[in-house]
């Protein structure tokens, strides 16, 4: 597992391309982010990416992450961990094996690590109308 600084340079780079700096939580994804809290969140993801991403050939690779409706979803948007193309380009995880446990982790750390920061960076005070 990467130190928290290099996960948080990589999130930075995948946060300020174009498609990336589009996605923030607000409204209804922000609130049951704040509600669950932290541990939730990351058993949240750790669910969706067994289901979705860590199979060797995803079912709809490239199309599998609905852009709302859970924090996660916008988290893996934001920080390029929507589908097996991102993984490969962004984090260095190749295509056409199944995620190790360890490459997992790090998946949820990633996704985890954004929603923490974006919940301390961006005040309650922010327009969420989405």
């Amino acid at each position: 597992m990467p130190e928290p600084t290099e996960i948080d340079d990589r999130i930075d780079r995948a946060s300020a391309r174009p498609f990336g700096r589009r996605f923030h939580l607000r409204g209804r994804e922000r609130a049951m982010a704040e509600l669950r809290g932290p541990r939730t969140m990351r058993a949240h993801a750790a669910e969706i990416i067994a289901e979705r991403l860590a199979p060797a050939e995803p079912r709809n690779d490239g199309r599998q992450t609905p852009y709302r409706n859970h924090p996660v979803f916008v988290a893996q948007h934001a920080t390029a961990t929507c589908c097996r193309s991102c993984l490969e380009t962004w984090h260095g995880i190749t295509k056409g094996h199944r995620l190790d446990r360890e490459e997992r982790a790090y998946v949820v750390e990633v996704i985890g690590r954004w929603i923490d920061l974006e919940l301390a960076t961006f005040g309650r005070g922010r327009d969420s109308d989405g």
